[in-house]
């Protein structure tokens, strides 16, 4: 650590995450954050509803199908830590489906002693009949894997069996006999950002240590992902070289082969095409046929595609076909690709809408499905049933008022699109007498910011309603509506407003809106932030005594910047898993792999702007801050729990109104159980009802 960033800290000592000086401050805090939060009138009641809400039995049951199965993940009253399971399509069709439980967690746990958090499975294809079962102590990242046989319900056992020891990475099918390992804590060595630098091909039988290497990435790079279709048996490498860097390799017979894309892109790739996300202008048109000056660029937050084959033989005579091109207003979110279409989903006005789009014999046509699925004010999840064997789609959409609906989605070869809907989920707050409106605040530099309100259509417009701004402004992640229980029972239900806002930083209008507040442009989102703060105040729906702000993760660095750059906007800060020492986050855990984001704390010139944004730095004693409730888990092994615990400790020192609050489990999710999840809640929105709405 160099000294362009801070002098020395007398709270570092509680960067070391275990040691028994940090946890008995942990204990002690922790312990006295719950007794004075429990003993609210409303927290009981807050904590009993929300855990209601996470164990109904009631909740949509999400599953994929691989075979003749649908596969899904659930957790509940009797199985907090979950089971993984499998039905059948007729059977899932029905009101109470027959489940075959594959893993029971909690009983795994049980047995084991471990407080094991299910990590997802990947399932053999085509025969069906073993998965590669992940778990991590706690919800960490780092996590281990097992095979486990599907006909005999139990783990294969070393060394016939497959099985990654804990660690940061992954297992990936190839075939029965052959899987590919990523693992940080491989001979290799892990990169500076913690992740694996290696992939290797692993034989079944033969052992860990003789897996081959198939490619290493330097240790300065972020980490190498692997990707494997196992129907087509094409292998693709992601090497991210840095957050918004990366190069895309495809395992051919003469080896490893780099595709010449733009490093600032996304690329997916299937069967026979590849598809690329442009974050910046591109013209892959030969020299001598390119435009003047930037004529016939793509754009940027273009998604364009071409032949898998003619991109590997030269990028530049590739045929290039623009399926989704950018506007002011709009911005692609994600793609799905199924046995004949590409399937994008994009945000106009921060509104989804779905295309679909299909190769015929005179190039690909695009059509618009929104009318058809009946998205409106809905956020829509839309997910391939079977790549490969049809053209199936799963549709998940949710509003702020609507609850998660589940259907069927058939695109014909017509323009007829049939729409089954599976499951839709009760209400689970009383959502009678509020409305949703879309509204613009206008920040310091004369951007106009969208954000969702939420709340009494029938709002007394005085300033006296309590109501939280929550926000995330980072790496591209757009805010949509989506129905959130915990919020509608915690702070809906009574009679109060919540809104959500669209800051730059973020991806609602694409990769310029992102860009705009990237390393020294970072006030950008923070000025956005407190405009919708001060437009909230100013429309009258709300004071600065009963305006409250959340914010998790990149979003606790955001109002750990409304705590201490603008302190005068708000009544209360709840800040979660946040980063907040922005001179030593490069340092701890994945921090190095942000600096794309935020920037390096060791150049100097950089410091000087990082600095501006740093919470931990920017507190200054003279200067009140609202009241803040900081809250992180133990085993957050993505955002260190230093951060938080130092502000704190920072606070406490100058003697501010600080309550904080530490999960023993939960990863960077915060929690691991509906329980757990019931608390990190309920404490959080206690405290907001405590200081907003006396």
């Amino acid at each position: 650590m160099t000294t362009t960033a801070s002098p020395a800290d007398p709270h570092r000592w509680l960067e070391e995450v275990e040691s028994d000086a940090a946890l008995a401050w942990v204990r002690e805090r922790s312990a006295t954050s719950e007794r004075t939060l429990q003993a609210h009138p409303l927290h009981d009641e807050l904590h009993a509803a929300i855990q209601d809400a996470l164990e109904a039995s009631d909740r949509i049951p999400l599953v994929a199908q691989v075979g003749d199965h649908l596969y899904g993940f659930w957790t509940d009253a009797e199985h907090p830590r979950g089971v993984w399971r499998r039905t059948t399509w007729e059977s899932y069709r029905t009101e109470h489906p027959r489940w075959e439980v594959l893993v029971d967690v909690d009983a795994l746990a049980a047995q084991e002693d471990v407080p094991w958090v299910w990590q997802g499975a990947r399932v053999l294809r085509p025969d069906a009949d073993r998965a590669l079962v992940h778990l991590s102590r706690g919800g960490s990242d780092a996590g281990t894997t097992r095979e486990l046989d599907l006909t005999t319900g139990e783990f294969v056992p070393a060394p016939e069996g497959f099985a990654k020891p804990e660690a940061k990475g992954s297992l990936t099918w190839r075939d029965r006999d052959h899987v590919y390992l990523t693992t940080a804590d491989d001979p290799t060595g892990a990169t500076r950002s913690g992740y694996p630098r290696t992939a290797r091909l692993w034989r079944r039988g033969t052992s860990l240590s003789d897996a081959e290497a198939v490619h290493t990435i330097p240790e300065e790079d972020l980490g190498l992902f692997v990707q494997h279709d196992q129907e087509q048996g094409q292998t693709v490498l992601h090497h991210a070289v840095a957050f918004y860097r990366s190069h895309t390799l495809v395992l051919t017979d003469e080896g490893v082969r780099r595709l010449d894309l733009p490093e600032s892109a996304e690329t997916s790739v299937h069967g026979d095409h590849v598809a690329v996300r442009l974050r910046h202008p591109w013209d892959p048109s030969p020299e001598e046929h390119a435009g003047p000056s930037g004529a016939g660029d793509l754009a940027a937050g273009s998604l364009v595609v071409a032949p898998l084959a003619e991109v590997l033989d030269d990028v530049r005579s590739a045929t290039w076909t623009t399926l989704v091109a950018p506007g002011d207003r709009s911005a692609l979110v994600d793609l799905v690709w199924t046995a004949n279409r590409l399937v994008t989903t994009t945000l106009v006005d921060v509104r989804h809408t779905v295309q679909s789009h299909r190769l015929g014999d005179h190039g690909w046509e695009t059509r618009d499905l929104s009318a058809s699925l009946g998205i409106d004010l809905r956020t829509a999840s839309v997910a391939a049933v079977d790549e490969h064997r049809s053209d199936d789609l799963w549709l998940v959409t949710t509003g702020f008022l609507q609850p998660m609906r589940l259907s069927l989605v058939r695109t014909g070869a017509g323009a007829e699109v049939e729409l089954e809907v599976l499951r839709t989920a009760p209400a689970r707050f009383d959502a009678s007498g509020l409305t949703v409106t879309q509204e613009w605040a206008t920040s310091a530099d004369g951007t106009r910011v969208p954000y969702w309100q939420v709340g009494p259509a029938e709002l007394p417009m005085d300033g006296s309603t309590p109501t939280v701004l929550h926000g995330y402004g980072g790496f591209e992640h757009a805010l949509t509506p989506a129905y959130d229980p915990i919020v509608g029972r915690a702070w809906l239900a009574h009679g109060f407003v919540h809104v959500v806002a669209g800051i730059r930083g973020g991806g609602e209008f694409g990769p310029r809106w992102h860009q705009a507040a990237l390393q020294d442009q970072r006030h950008r989102a923070y000025e956005d932030f407190v405009a919708v703060a001060r437009d909230l105040v100013a429309r009258g729906v709300t004071s600065v005594p009963r305006l409250g702000t959340t914010g998790r993760s990149n979003g606790g660095l955001l109002v750990g910047n409304m705590l201490t750059g603008y302190p005068e906007d708000f009544g209360a800060v709840v800040c979660q898993v946040p980063l907040l020492d922005m001179s030593r986050y490069h340092e701890l855990l994945a921090g190095a792999s942000w600096m794309a984001e935020y920037g390096d704390p060791d150049d100097p010139t950089q410091w000087e702007w990082l600095r501006t944004f740093s919470p931990y730095q920017r507190f200054q004693p003279d200067r009140p801050t609202p009241p803040v409730y900081l809250a992180t888990s133990t085993r957050d092994d993505r955002v260190h729990p230093g951060h938080a615990r130092k502000m704190a400790a920072l606070l406490e020192e100058h003697g501010r109104d600080v309550t904080y609050w530490e999960n023993t489990e939960g990863g960077h999710g915060g929690a691991s159980t509906a329980a757990q999840w019931a608390t990190w809640h309920a404490l959080a929105w206690t405290f907001l009802h405590a200081r907003l709405t006396g």
